[in-house]
């Protein structure tokens, strides 16, 4: 039934959403206008049906459980074992190195050393205990330069187990800019190996990765123990390119985009390495001595840009490869040898920085295949380092926490009831096919809604019995400027969200149903007390009910009938670990569930009132609100063109942009997008993009009064690479990119 035109007006002056008439019985013509009074609803009632517990699919066999509760680091970035002591040394991106027991009971971190520049990879040398060398790669002084990342060595004095910053000797340089790769690692052969990314960021803009007259896109081994006359190093004779005319000598491997981590399996001196990918895959290559690894006219197995010039030798496959429904930052780790899981033993272990997961793999090296790959464990954590000790057991780092995590067997669970497969059996709807949800069910808006290619959108909250809201108690992490508290939510909360497609005018299907659901833990939130699962229910063509999409996600095509004639649009259906990208530990989880977004009034069937206001008078917060609502942060709704222009399109990149583009946010930009900080703190103005220029003329994130020349309204109106928001989104928005096109104009130069 379509909305008569005299309730459209009224929707305009209200600022409430018709999206939420489909829950309700139609209008008919005696049907009174909205009114408006203090609370939508009058009083609560419980949520009691719901049978979304567990898990659709078996768990897997290990969990990571933090090892060293009382050690904490900010931002760490590597962890090596120290040689010849029961000890670890954590380096973290800022510059300081710290070393701490491996006895949980006493480990306490000490400073080592306190760099004078950023910090990616760590290194001890094989003979440390005889000579102290430690070895740090990053970037330096922070502007691009030729010799804008550095390998130094330090002198640890062994004893104190500190070292001097004056004891700092230069070895070895390459170009900072975009990926710059950073890991560092000693060989079976007391040779240094080094990873360097492709130096451009977004699809190997310079062509670095198949070209070997560069150190980017490379693996690279140096001598650090020979070095030649007034140099750090020496390029080994060995090399395999050290005889071809224009090569640089010290390349070991190449055609690679971000190698983040790579290791050596002690037992056999294999190198192996995790390759950050790009559009679609992540992949795990075992190195070999001259192999050329395909980027960028490969991105794993797939052609990304095979018309580009290859090198001189064979491009050779991955051992295995992700896509990016599962994975999308690869973290490459170690073969463990350890004893405390003795049926791991031989298993390459890595992880998954964006979405947490663990994986293990054997590799059969007559056969040249791989055997026993698996799933190990799922996390909640941005897993950024591996470590491994001298008896073989592997350490995992968290960047957000900032703690030390291990891998341990899963108990077991007895009588979990069977996850349901549809819709109709979650308990959140009284009529599937009418979609009207159950009593309990909270109906809400926000202020500031996500893009999603034109879809529109029907949310509720659903609160399990008489349990409450803390209200901006979610603190964690700390330090993240402009980062405002969040809620946190009781034990089995799910918010629901569902998807629905105008495929011809006037008439609308329902594609997906999405539930978030949150579960509790023990602890504080800094041991990640809560995670959030996503899962999504793909809709039937009858539209009567919608069945569980597979893990992985998929994706469909819907042809779109409009006035100027038909069109197809794909919808990608979300794999369960992509909601983790988005509604991250920093975002505090649910994005659109904040004070900033739930200040806004709701039609609640005919009662038009404020949404905190209405949380409060029904007792769902666990206290009062500490100020009346118009007193009370509050997003702007970017498609109120009688708002300030200014607040509409920050309003517009929070909602679809800060979840990432935040402190500790997962976005590998450092600017920030968080409405509630001034422009000028956001660090967009006047600072050139680090992800490649698109073609632009001398551009900057910013610009203002050229938004020509800035690279935030340039993504939003690319489809495919280097299109933003990168996930979520195949369509570009019009009317959005009219917004931030227009809002740049404004601003003043």
């Amino acid at each position: 039934m379509h909305c008569p035109p005299w309730l459209a007006v009224v929707a305009g002056l209200l600022g409430f959403a018709l999206v939420q008439l489909p829950f309700h019985p139609a209008a008919d013509a005696d049907e009174k206008a909205p009114v408006r009074k203090a609370s939508g609803l009058e009083k609560r009632e419980p949520w009691t049906t719901s049978k979304v517990v567990g898990s659709p699919e078996p768990p897997p066999p290990y969990e990571l459980i933090r090892t060293y509760p009382k050690v904490r680091f900010d931002d760490p970035i590597e962890i090596t074992a120290v040689p010849g002591k029961k000890a670890w040394l954590v380096a973290e991106r800022k510059g300081n190195v710290f070393a701490f027991d491996a006895d949980p009971a006493t480990a306490e971190k000490k400073l080592v050393l306190e760099a004078k520049h950023g910090v990616y990879g760590l290194a001890l040398h094989p003979k440390f205990a005889e000579n102290g060398y430690l070895y740090t790669s990053g970037e330096y002084g922070g502007k691009r330069a030729d010799d804008g990342c550095r390998i130094i060595r330090y002198t640890v004095d062994r004893a104190t187990m500190t070292a001097d910053p004056a004891t700092a000797k230069l070895i070895f340089t390459w170009p900072n800019g975009g990926h710059t790769g950073g890991c560092v690692r000693f060989g079976p052969d007391g040779h240094l190996y080094l990873s360097t990314g492709d130096g451009s960021g977004i699809a190997d803009s310079n062509l670095y990765g198949q070209d070997l007259s560069v150190l980017m896109g490379k693996i690279l081994r140096i001598d650090v123990d020979n070095p030649d006359a007034g140099k750090g190093y020496r390029v080994p004779p060995d090399n395999p390119f050290v005889n071809l005319a224009g090569a640089r000598g010290e390349t070991w491997a190449y055609g690679l985009r971000q190698c983040w981590k790579i290791g050596f399996d002690t037992a056999t001196g294999d190198l192996w390495a995790g390759e950050v990918g790009q559009d679609l895959w992540e992949m795990v290559y075992r190195i070999e001595k001259g192999g050329n690894y395909g980027w960028s006219v490969m991105e794993g197995n797939h052609p990304f840009r095979p018309e580009r010039k290859k090198g001189p030798t064979p491009i050779l496959k991955p051992v295995v490869e992700h896509s990016h429904t599962e994975a999308r930052s690869l973290t490459a780790g170690f073969v463990y040898h350890g004893s405390r899981l003795p049926e791991l033993k031989g298993s390459y272990v890595y992880g998954d920085f964006d979405t947490g997961r663990v994986w293990g793999l054997r590799y059969d090296r007559d056969k040249k295949a791989v055997r026993d790959h698996a799933e190990l464990a799922t996390s909640r954590l941005r897993i950024v380092a591996w470590g491994q000790d001298a008896a073989g057991e592997v350490v995992t780092l968290d960047f957000v926490t900032g703690g030390v995590y291990e891998l341990r067997k899963r108990p077991p669970v007895a009588n979990v009831p069977p996850f349901p497969r549809k819709l109709s059996e979650t308990g959140l709807f009284a009529d599937t096919a009418k979609h009207q949800p159950m009593r309990g069910l909270i109906p809400y808006s926000v202020n500031s809604e996500l893009w999603s290619d034109g879809a529109t959108k029907e949310r509720f909250l659903a609160i399990p019995g008489e349990a409450k809201i803390e209200y901006e108690t979610v603190l964690y992490p700390q330090g993240a400027p402009g980062a405002k508290p969040g809620w946190k939510f009781p034990d089995g909360t799910i918010l629901v969200k569902t998807f629905s497609l105008e495929t011809e005018p006037g008439k609308s299907r329902r594609l997906e149903t999405r539930l978030l659901v949150a579960q509790r833990y023990g602890g504080t939130e800094e041991y990640g007390d809560q995670v959030w699962d996503g899962y999504t229910y793909i809709w039937n063509d009858a539209q009567t009910d919608a069945n569980l999409a597979v893990a992985t996600g998929v994706d469909r095509e819907f042809t779109i009938k409009t006035p100027a004639g038909e069109r197809k649009q794909k919808w990608h259906f979300p794999s369960r670990a992509e909601c983790a990208g988005c509604h991250t530990m920093a975002a505090k989880y649910a994005l659109g569930v904040t004070t900033g977004q739930m200040n806004r009034d709701h039609n609640y069937n005919g009662v038009v009132a404020n949404q905190l206001a209405t949380l409060e008078h029904i007792g769902l917060f666990d206290r009062k609100l500490p100020a009346a609502p118009e007193k009370l942060e509050k997003i702007a709704d970017y498609k109120d063109k009688s708002a300030d222009l200014d607040a509409r399109a920050r309003g517009y990149l929070h909602a679809n942009c800060s979840h990432c583009h935040r402190k500790w946010g997962g976005g590998n930009a450092e600017f920030q997008l968080l409405s509630s900080l001034k422009l000028e703190e956001t660090g967009t103005l006047g600072v050139k993009p680090g992800q490649g220029a698109f073609d632009l003329k001398d551009p900057h994130l910013l610009v203002p009064g050229e938004p020509d020349r800035s690279m935030i309204h340039h993504r939003m109106t690319r489809t495919g690479l280097g299109r933003m928001p990168h996930i979520a989104s195949n369509v570009v928005d019009a009317e959005g990119e009219k917004l931030i096109r227009d809002w740049i104009a404004a601003m003043k130069k």
